[in-house]
């Protein structure tokens, strides 16, 4: 019989929610954006991510073989060590909520050819169904202070078409909603934060 932990019920439609945006403004761009299934640009480079990431994660290595579940687990356990080894602080508290933004940059380009646990060689997600938030709304050009921004290094140029005041106020609303349930899951578990890093998501709960 499998030792294979049980999935627990989704925590609630948001990363659909986030999904169905995200494809809904790809249109809207005229699918001018290079994302597309195989390119694995975004999926290089540790990033933070949320306590409600990490439960979905959690979900997602459930329903993987034990062998592919072990596997993942193990490459993030030998990523956490990597970076513990150049940020010992991180030992005691994975939670990067109260780390300053220059330490959080710097960590950032230490580690950015870190690649996910969950990426596959052939450059697909073994996760993919329970990916992050930031993976689902990652390409879409970020609209700041009237001004439009390639994405990644991958867009080299910004659609011509800005996206709708629309996409931008529900991507508001999404953001919102997201922090509504962070407060509850932080308030249900005790936690000592909200974000931690993304191979910290993938260890053994």
């Amino acid at each position: 019989m499998s030792n294979r932990p049980t999935p627990t019920t989704s925590l609630s439609s948001l990363p659909e929610k986030t999904s169905r945006w995200f494809e809904r403004a790809a249109a809207a761009l005229l699918e001018q954006l290079p994302c597309r299934q195989g390119c694995c640009h975004c999926c290089i480079g540790t990033f933070p991510v949320t306590i409600l990431d990490q439960q979905h994660l959690q979900e997602g290595l459930a329903q993987l073989p034990d062998a592919q579940r072990q596997a993942i687990q193990q490459k993030a356990h030998t990523q956490v060590a990597s970076i513990e080894g150049k940020f010992p602080r991180l030992a005691g508290s994975p939670m990067l909520d109260d780390w300053p933004d220059h330490l959080t940059e710097q960590l950032a380009e230490e580690f950015q050819d870190m690649p996910c646990p969950a990426l596959t060689s052939n450059g697909h997600c073994a996760v993919y169904a329970f990916r992050p938030l930031t993976c689902r709304s990652m390409g879409i050009p970020p609209d700041q202070d009237g001004c439009v921004e390639g994405a990644c290094d991958i867009q080299t140029a910004v659609p011509i078409i800005r996206l709708s005041l629309p996409f931008r106020e529900e991507e508001d609303r999404l953001a919102g909603e997201e922090s509504q349930q962070l407060t509850t899951l932080r308030q249900k578990r005790q936690c000592q934060g909200e974000e931690l890093l993304l191979p910290y998501a993938f260890l053994p709960q």
